[in-house]
C-alpha cells in the first residue's frame, strides 16, 4: 500500500507577528509515522507543502506528478483544518480510489465535524503510529483502536488507543523524506544554520486550561543517549548545526537531559541548541551544564503577571518563581525568551499593563505576546462555549493574534490595540535597540534582526 502524508501550508495574515518571525520546522508527527511504515517495508512519501511554500493549485499539480497512492494522510491543527480539508478534496479528485484520512489535534477533538466532509474516509485520533500500521496492513476498521469513520448515516468511534509507553521502541523520525534544506527556527531563536527540530518527550505535567493534551498528562521520555545519537546522525547526514527542542518542558527529566549532554560530548557533536521549559524545572547546576553543551536560549511560558489570571488558567507558577528562573538563566549565559498571553479569563486593561511592566522588569532577550486562543478540546474552550463567550468558530481566526472570546472584563478593541502596540513598546525602546545592535556578529544575526523588525512593524 503506497502512502502519502501531507503537511498543509500554514495560514498567515497581516496583523499577526508570526507572519514574519515564525519558524518552518519539520512535521515530526508525519516523520515518525513514515518511519514506522518504512520499518515494516511499506512505501511512503511526505509532502511538506508548508516548507515548500505550495498553495492549493500547486499542491494539485504536485499530487498529479507524484503518481498514484492508496492512502493519503493529512495532519491538521485547528488553524489549519480549512486548508487540510481543501487538500482532501484535491486528493479525492486526483486519487478517486484512495482512502483519505486526517489526523492531528483538531480531527482528534472533532472527528465528526471532519468526517462530515465527504472526501474524508476516516480520522486517526491521538497518537497514530500503531494505528497507521494496522490500517496499511488491511485490518478491519472496527478492530482498529483510535479511529473514527462513517457508517451509513452515522459515525463509528472505536475505543481509544493506549499511548506508546516506550518511545525508544519507535523508529526515529524519517528526516530523509523531508526537504531538510528548507527548515529554519523562529527569528531570534537560533545561532546557526542548517537547523532542525527534535522532540525528547511526549506529554506535559501542566494543567493549563489553554492546552490540549494530545499526548496525555503523563510524560514519556526518550533516552538522552538516543537523542544525542540522533543529533549526531543529523549532523553527519545533513550537516545540522542547530537543534530546536519543541518539548513543552524539555528539562523535566534531569537524568535524561544529563545523559543527552554526556552523549553530545561522547559523540563529538558540535551544535548550538534551544528548548522550552518551565520556571520550576531548572536549577543553576543544570543551566550551567546546558550552556557548556551549546544551549543558548530557553523559552519560559510566563503568560501573565496577575496571580488571579494565573490561577484561572491553571498555570501553577508565581511571578517570584518566574523572576528567579529568569535571573538564573541569564546568570548562566543563556538567553531568555519569555512568552505571555493576553485576553485570558479575568483579563482587564490594568492586568495587561501590569504584565507588560513585569516583562520590562524581567528584561528577557525576547518576548512573545499572544492573544489567548480557546482551541477546541481545551478547558478554556469548554468554559467559553458554555458561557456564550466564543465570538466565532471560524477556525481560520484561531491564530493567536485575534480575540476569540467576548470577555466581560476586556473588549476586543482593547485587546487588539494592546496586541498591536505591545511589540513596539518593548522592542523599539532605544536601550533595547542599542543592546541588540551591539550583539550583532554575523550576517545570520542581521537577517534575524531584520525579520524581527519587519514583524514588529507589520502588526
Amino acid at each position: 500500500m503506497r502512502t502519502l502524508l501531507i503537511n498543509p501550508p500554514w495560514i498567515r495574515r497581516h496583523g499577526n507577528i508570526w507572519l514574519d518571525i515564525a519558524s518552518v520546522m519539520p512535521p515530526l508527527g508525519l516523520a515518525w509515522l513514515a518511519a514506522q511504515l518504512e520499518r515494516q517495508g511499506h512505501p511512503v512519501t511526505i509532502l511538506d507543502a508548508h516548507a515548500e511554500r505550495l498553495d492549493l493549485p500547486m499542491i494539485a499539480t504536485r499530487l498529479r506528478d507524484l503518481g498514484h497512492f492508496d492512502l493519503v494522510g493529512i495532519t491538521a491543527t485547528t488553524s489549519l483544518i480549512t486548508n487540510a480539508l481543501a487538500i482532501a478534496r484535491i486528493a479525492r479528485s486526483e486519487y478517486p480510489e484512495a482512502r483519505i484520512m486526517l489526523g492531528g489535534v483538531h480531527p482528534t477533538v472533532l472527528p465528526e465535524e471532519v468526517l462530515s466532509d465527504p472526501n474524508v474516509n476516516l480520522v486517526v485520533r491521538g497518537e497514530g503510529e500503531m494505528t497507521l500500521l494496522e490500517i496499511v496492513a488491511g485490518a478491519d476498521l472496527r478492530d482498529i483502536q483510535g479511529i473514527s469513520f462513517r457508517d451509513g448515516s452515522g459515525f463509528v468511534h472505536t475505543p481509544e488507543r493506549p499511548l506508546v509507553q516506550d518511545l525508544d521502541s519507535l523508529a526515529p523520525p524519517a528526516y530523509h523524506l523531508l526537504p531538510m534544506s528548507r527548515y529554519y527556527p523562529a527569528a531570534g531563536a537560533y545561532r546557526r544554520l542548517p537547523a532542525v527540530s527534535m522532540l525528547a518527550t511526549r506529554g506535559c505535567p501542566g494543567r493549563c486550561t489553554f492546552c490540549y493534551r494530545l499526548f496525555g498528562s503523563r510524560i514519556r521520555v526518550r533516552s538522552g543517549r538516543l537523542l544525542a545519537q540522533e543529533a549526531k546522525n543529523l549532523q553527519d547526514r545533513f550537516g545540522i548545526r542547530e537543534i530546536s527542542f519543541y518539548d513543552d518542558t524539555f528539562t523535566v527529566f534531569r537524568k535524561e537531559v544529563e545523559a543527552f549532554l554526556d552523549g553530545l560530548e561522547e559523540f563529538g557533536v558540535d551544535i548550538s541548541w534551544s528548548c522550552f521549559s518551565r520556571v520550576d524545572a531548572v536549577d543553576e547546576d543544570l543551566l550551567r551544564r546546558m550552556k557548556a553543551s551549546g544551549c543558548h536560549q530557553i523559552m519560559y511560558g510566563v503568560e501573565s503577571a496577575d496571580p488571579d489570571i494565573l490561577r484561572n488558567i491553571g498555570k501553577r507558577i508565581t511571578t517570584e518563581k518566574v523572576e528567579h528562573a529568569v535571573r538564573m538563566t541569564q546568570k548562566a549565559g543563556i538567553d531568555v525568551r519569555a512568552a505571555f498571553m493576553i485576553g485570558n479569563p479575568g483579563e482587564t486593561p490594568a492586568s495587561m499593563e501590569a504584565t507588560f511592566q513585569f516583562a520590562l522588569r524581567l528584561n528577557p532577550d525576547l518576548v512573545v505576546f499572544n492573544v489567548a486562543t480557546p482551541f477546541p478540546g481545551t478547558e478554556m474552550h469548554a468554559w467559553a462555549d458554555e458561557r456564550g463567550y466564543l465570538s466565532t468558530k471560524d477556525w481560520r481566526e484561531y491564530d493567536f493574534s485575534r480575540p476569540i472570546m467576548n470577555l466581560p472584563t476586556v473588549t476586543h478593541a482593547e485587546l487588539s490595540a494592546f496586541y498591536k502596540n505591545v511589540y513596539r513598546r518593548f522592542y523599539l525602546r532605544p536601550g533595547y535597540v542599542a543592546l541588540r545592535a551591539s550583539k550583532l556578529r554575523s550576517l545570520n544575526d542581521l537577517v534575524q534582526a531584520w525579520r524581527g523588525v519587519r514583524g514588529v512593524l507589520h502588526i
